[in-house]
């Protein structure tokens, strides 16, 4: 830096004489030291720069530390669920299979534990070359959620997500094969069939009671005042008829509350299995007619719908296989045979459809005070 010096000047005592008693003494002057402005300036700059990349680099590892952490416990997941992981499908099929021929997961210990960080680290300098990277590596990576997804379909199907339709298409494919081999549903739920193919349709079975048809059930019977011999009625008999009558100033058989009845049900049908769809010829010509109120009515048309969906869905199924005439063919065939024919003609879709307004009936009724 630059310094500026004051001239130091000596001061003497006037009397220069020999004889004089008065002593001589120096003064000198007090130097100044002035510091320039610009050289405060750059040491405040240097130190708030010095600051400033020490809170940076403590960020930084925070953050790497953090990464660090969020890889290990990625592959401790992945190696646990591949260790956990029971393929039940049979080696005949599997062989049959082109989805068999798929690589495995890496397993730990590979190159996924240094390229983990890759995942979540990118240098600043490549910020502008992110966009055109990735449209670059688009198909690439559709090809890869592809291959995950049909690699999850095929070794863990329980976890793999399916679409409704395609759900509905198994049940039928399943109902078209009981109607030739009665024993085949009862096989399914006891566990002797463990092919791939038996599998996914028992799942679709589940997926159908469970998820479409059990939970609206319960809906429409929690908001009602239906008593349970009623509703165990409505549940035993796979036919009703709703007609309208004479109005009669008596209490509604269904909720027991005294009204205005003027609708009339009549309960008919076998009663059957609610899995094997097995049909019981006990009292098969046994009839009930209760007389109910309007709202009571309309629950019941909505409930019993969706209640015997599956059994009339299963009718329909036997009904085409006993019409079809082809004889001297294996059961695979037929139901190939069959199951295409359906599907073209577009039953197939018309029966989801009636699903589907059955289940939006019974939302829609929910909602009702």
């Amino acid at each position: 830096g630059k310094r500026k010096r004051l001239n130091s000047s000596v001061l003497y005592d006037s009397d220069e004489s020999e004889g004089s008693d008065i002593v001589v003494r120096k003064v000198c002057a007090k130097r100044h030291c002035i510091i320039d402005e610009d050289e405060s300036f750059e040491k405040q700059q240097a130190d708030k720069t010095c600051l400033t990349e020490k809170v940076s680099t403590n960020r930084k590892e925070k953050v790497f530390t953090k990464l660090k952490e969020l890889a290990r416990q990625r592959t401790a997941r992945r190696s646990c669920s591949s260790g956990n992981y029971e393929d039940s499908t049979d080696a005949e099929e599997i062989e049959e299979d082109p989805l068999y021929r798929l690589p495995l997961a890496p397993t730990e210990g590979s190159e996924t534990d240094s390229s983990s960080m890759k995942d979540f680290i990118v240098d600043e300098d490549d910020d502008d070359n992110t966009e055109h990277v990735q449209n670059e590596n688009q198909p690439q990576q559709k090809e890869l959620n592809a291959s995950n997804s049909e690699f999850l379909a095929h070794y863990v199907p329980h976890l793999s997500r399916c679409d409704h339709y395609v759900h509905f298409k198994r049940i039928v494919k399943a109902f078209l094969i009981n109607a030739i081999d009665d024993t085949f549903l009862s096989s399914l739920y006891d566990g002797t069939r463990q092919k791939k193919y038996a599998q996914d349709m028992l799942l679709s079975l589940h997926y159908l009671d469970d998820r479409f048809i059990q939970p609206r059930l319960e809906n429409l019977i929690s908001r009602s005042r239906w008593k349970d011999r009623y509703k165990n009625r409505v549940d035993c008999y796979p036919d009703v008829r709703i007609i309208l009558k004479n109005t009669k100033n008596m209490s509604c058989q269904a909720c027991e509350i005294h009204q205005y009845s003027k609708f009339d049900v009549l309960l008919s049908g076998k009663l059957y299995n609610s899995r094997t769809l097995e049909a019981d010829d006990f009292m098969s010509e046994d009839k009930q007619v209760l007389k109910v109120g309007v709202v009571c009515a309309n629950r019941t048309r909505v409930y019993h719908n969706l209640k015997h969906f599956k059994y009339k869905l299963y009718l329909d199924c036997c009904s085409i296989t006993e019409l079809d005439g082809v004889v001297d063919e294996t059961v695979k065939d037929t139901v190939a045979r069959l199951f295409s024919q359906l599907e073209d003609s577009g039953w197939i879709q018309k029966r989801y459809n009636d699903l589907e307004d059955y289940m939006n009936d019974a939302d829609s009724f929910q909602e009702e005070k």
